[in-house]
Order: C-alpha cells, then structure tokens, then sequence
C-alpha cells in the first residue's frame, strides 16, 4: 500500500513538475513572466515615442528582452537618437538600453 502512496505522489510531483520548468527561463529564452513583462515594457516604450513629437515611431523598432530595450531604425540626427534614449530612461521596467538607430 505505502508502495503504491509513493508512486501516486511521484506521479503527481512529476505532473507539476513538468509544467513549472517549461515555463522557467534561461540566459537565451525567456520564461512565461519575462515573456509577458517585456511585451509590457515594448508597449510602454513605444507608446512614450508615440507621445514624442521629435521622433516618428513609424522609424524606430521596439525590442525588449528580459527587461533590455534595443531600439534599431533610422532617425534623422544625432539629437533624435539621444532623444530616444532618454525617453526610454523614462519607463518603468526598463532594465537597460541597447539603442541601435542608425542616423540617416
């Protein structure tokens, strides 16, 4: 009977076990949390450079990837790059700036 009590347990840990490390992270993929936390943060991101009447969004691609935001595109000068950067400063949640834009 303990037998068969332990066998069901194991089966059951297993059953939750399985799951839980699907959904975990590593240093290259993102778990289900990060996963949804930086599509947040992109949101964010981009709705900021929306609001920014020196930079056209249209331009500018939002990434972000456990909690980093790379910002790649063109811009027009020098300033509307730096401009990008600081307003990406300004969100919640953003864990570092990679900005990638290419002024044209």
């Amino acid at each position: 009977m303990n037998v068969t009590k332990l066998a069901a347990a194991l089966v059951a840990v297993g059953l939750i076990a399985g799951p839980m490390a699907a959904c975990s992270g590593t240093s290259k993929q993102e778990s289900t949390g990060e996963y949804v936390d930086d599509a947040a943060i992109s949101t964010k991101v981009r709705a900021q450079l929306l609001g920014d009447r020196d930079l056209n969004l249209f331009k500018i691609d939002v990434t972000t990837f456990k909690g980093v935001v790379q910002l790649s595109g063109f811009v027009d000068s020098a300033a509307a790059k730096a401009r990008a950067t600081q307003v990406v400063r300004g969100v919640d949640g953003v864990a570092g700036i990679r900005n990638d834009l290419v002024v044209k």
